[in-house]
Parts: C-alpha cells; structure tokens; sequence
C-alpha cells in the first residue's frame, strides 16, 4: 500500500474510532452530577430559569443538576470560570444577553464571548416591563415621555447596573423617544423596589419574571412591555410599538452555553434534552406564570444569534457611553 494511502486510512480509522468513542459516551451522558454557572446572584431572572431547568434535567438524566451562582463584575467572574471548565459537558452556563453587552461594555474581559462559547439552546424571552412607582404622575407611555420632557434631568430610573438590560433598554428608549432621564445603578432588583415604592427612584425596565408580583398587586405601574409582541402574563399591558413608538424592541434573552472546545456530539445532546424539557407542558406553564417565553434553538443558530447581539447590543453601549472596568 502506498505510504500516503495508509497514512490516510490509518487516520480515517482513527477519526471514525474517536467519533464512534464520542457518541458511544453520549449514550451515558452524563454519568455523574453536572454543575450549572449562573453568573449572577440568586433571585435573579437568570438563576430563576436555571433552576427550573435544573430540576427537571435532574428527573430526565437521573443525575444532580447543581446550580452554582458565581455572581459579580455584571457576570464577567461566572462566565470566567466557565470559559475555563473541562469542554466534557459536565459544565454549562446559563447567560442573558448581558453576555453579548459585556463584549462592547469592557475594554478587556478574560475571555471571548463568542470565540470561548459554544451555543446549547436558547431558553426563553423575558420582556422587560417599563414600571412607574406609583407617585409618578403617568398613566401611559404618552403622558411618562411627555413628563419628562417637561421636566428634563428630574426624572430618574433604576437598573441592575451599568450594561445591565435594564440600563441599556432605558438608554434606548430615551434616546428613541427624546428625553434625559438619570441613571441610578443598583446591584439588583430588590434594591430597586425599596427605593421606587419609597418614592426616591421614579421606574425601571423590568425583568418581568422579578416584577409580575407587584404589577399584580398594584405597587407597580406598568405602561409597557419591551417586546414586539404583548406578553401572555401580562395581556392588557400593550408593547412600547403600540404605545405610541413605532418599532422600539428590546428583546431580553436567555440561554445555556458550554466551553467552545465541547465535541458536538456532547452539544447535540444537551441541545435534544433541553429543548425537549422547555417543552414539557409544566415547565412551558411555570416559566409563562413567572413571565418567561420559552424559546429554543439549534446550537448553529445560538453561535450566530450571539454574534449578532454582540454588534447590535454594542451599538447601543457606545451610543450610551457606558463603560465598565
């Protein structure tokens, strides 16, 4: 045989060895616990959607799903140590879109959003509500920006810290719509609430899973969801489009990640078994109580979804000059 053919074939050998290896383990995967990074602090839209998937991966692969908040630095230290995990599958990490932010938002990060990822699955959309403490004198969109505008500098929102979603979705919309209101950065959203319902923080752009209960229960005005659609818990409430701004969307995201080096074969299964249980009619139901749009996507489609935020996402940081080191 020629040297170069048995030097092919030798090596064709050994790929068709090493990927038969890779789907034979996936039969098995995973055989013991898998730990979940939520870089941000319990509580959290992020760690919300993490637990409840965490649950019920647990009950589908009869393996511990242990989720591991690793908050701080507006996700940068969770998302670090994800980035230099074991690429086995046995570590993923769930990100908002704060992920794609961080990439225009820091001068250096110890990784590379996109280049340092692979993409599982996207999990769901969370719109961000547009709250009014209930001393402000708005009832609809209309009259907030109107306010506003008649009292520049005086209004002033919350959010969950500079790049946050919060922020950047407050950021676009005053540019959109023409007003300056001033930023009031806090560590999380509960934070927020205390300041609102005291008076001394006029609204916010909520994470709707953290903010239903108190729109239910009147402590919290809302004027709009941040989406292209209406949200189905939150059905009177009409999208900013519909109030009265013609094509403003900001559409919060969520979704599980591994170290880029992961074999695919790993990835496809995670993928299959995610996407299934987001499926499964009680987790649908619980994350639609919580105010969470299950979604779901293919891994090829995460990776360029992710790239596409990071540009469009980043375009916004600039515009704000919001800048964190």
């Amino acid at each position: 045989m020629h040297k170069m053919s048995y030097v092919a074939l030798t090596a064709a050998v050994a790929g068709s060895i090493s990927i038969h290896a890779i789907a034979q383990g996936t039969q098995k995967f995973p055989d013991r616990p898998v730990r979940f990074i939520v870089p941000f602090t319990p509580g959290s839209a992020t760690d919300s959607l993490a637990r409840t998937l965490s649950q019920k991966l647990s009950e589908t692969w009869g393996e511990q799903v242990v989720v591991d908040n690793r908050a701080g630095a507006g996700s940068v230290v969770g998302t670090g140590i994800a980035a230099k995990a074991a690429p086995d599958g046995y570590t993923l990490l769930m990100v908002s879109a704060s992920h794609a932010v961080n990439a225009t938002l820091y001068s250096k990060l110890p990784f590379d959003p996109a280049q340092d990822f692979a993409g599982v699955t996207l999990v769901a959309s969370i719109p961000n509500v547009l709250t009014v403490g209930t001393h402000v004198q708005a009832k609809n969109v209309q009259e907030l920006i109107a306010l506003a505008k008649a009292n520049p500098g005086k209004l002033n929102y919350g959010s969950a810290g500079i790049g946050a979603a919060s922020h950047l979705n407050a950021e676009l919309f005053n540019s959109t719509v023409g007003v300056k209101m001033v930023h009031v950065p806090f560590k999380g959203f509960s934070e927020q609430l205390t300041e609102i319902f005291a008076g001394r923080v006029d609204l916010t752009w909520a994470p709707q899973i953290l903010a239903l209960t108190h729109i239910k229960s009147g402590r919290l005005r809302a004027l709009a969801v941040s989406t292209a659609k209406r949200s189905t818990a939150l059905p009177e409430v009409p999208t900013v489009s519909e109030a009265g701004v013609p094509g403003f969307v900001f559409d919060p995201w969520f979704a599980v990640l591994v170290p880029s080096a992961t074999p695919k074969a790993i990835i496809a299964r995670l993928n299959a078994d995610i996407v299934r249980v987001l499926q499964t009619p009680d987790v649908r139901e619980r994350l639609l109580v919580q105010g969470a749009e299950p979604v779901s996507s293919t891994p090829a489609r995460l990776d360029a979804y992710v790239k596409e935020e990071i540009a469009k996402l980043g375009k916004i940081v600039r515009e704000s000059g919001a800048r964190a080191e």
